[in-house]
């Protein structure tokens, strides 16, 4: 018997709430969708939003979507706080030392800046995690009082650095809730093909509906909003990187 192929490409978790996701922005923005559709009036998104939940919990498990949305809630606030407060010293270290160009540098070099900032401010879980491991090993005591001197606040630098086992024990949990999944089977696979099917099919049509609207579109675009969920895998056992 041949094996049930995927319609979509990325894991099955990732797929589901990819998906609900923009079910959530259907129902948000019901108002004008409904009015360019007959055939979306309620209570259709709502029953949309049942069918992806009652596939996660026939097939992923008990409480998988709950447990799945909070875990990854939790890793997208420590990302924006650590991000938010990573790039504040970053610039301040930028401009305190912009007399002495490659100090500068070796700062940023010896703290994760120069090889994991970018990437880890496009959203990428493994490269944050590595940019703040990186940090917390590299700020010693002597570099601290070098940057403080110069005007950053001590506090400012020692808040970053809870932030590393914090988001990597988060990611953890994250992805340990997803191994709690029940094994897939073809049944299940067909179940995930025709929800994602489903849910295609009114991101396409509500996108084209926001062309006009950026933002809005974005909302109804899988491959944006899966990216946005951000389920990038950071190792489990976090090497921290050499200076």
């Amino acid at each position: 018997m041949r094996t049930q192929e995927r319609i979509y490409n990325t894991k099955d978790v990732d797929m589901l709430l990819s998906i609900d996701t923009i079910i959530d922005a259907a129902i948000a923005n019901k108002a004008f969708l409904q009015s360019k559709r007959s055939n979306w009036a309620d209570p259709f998104f709502d029953d949309i939003k049942q069918r992806i939940n009652d596939v996660i919990q026939n097939y992923l498990g008990v409480d998988s979507a709950k447990q799945l949305r909070e875990a990854t809630m939790v890793v997208k606030t420590i990302q924006a706080n650590a991000l938010r407060e990573l790039s504040e010293i970053k610039v301040q270290i930028e401009q305190d030392f912009k007399p002495t160009p490659d100090r500068k540098d070796e700062i940023l070099n010896q703290l994760g800046f120069t090889a994991y900032y970018i990437t880890a401010y496009s959203k990428d879980q493994e490269a944050l995690i590595n940019l703040l491991f990186q940090y917390k090993t590299n700020l010693t005591p002597t570099l601290k009082a070098e940057i403080v001197d110069k005007g950053t606040a001590q506090a400012a630098l020692d808040a970053i650095l809870v932030y590393a086992d914090t988001l990597k024990d988060a990611d953890v949990l994250q992805e340990g809730t997803k191994g709690t999944r029940k094994e897939i089977t073809s049944e299940a696979i067909m179940a995930f093909n025709e929800i994602y099917s489903t849910v295609s099919s009114i991101a396409i049509i509500a996108a084209k509906f926001y062309k006009a609207e950026p933002v809005k579109k974005d909302q109804f675009t899988f491959s944006k909003v899966s990216k946005a969920l951000n389920r990038v895998a950071a190792p489990k056992n976090i090497v921290p990187p050499a200076a």
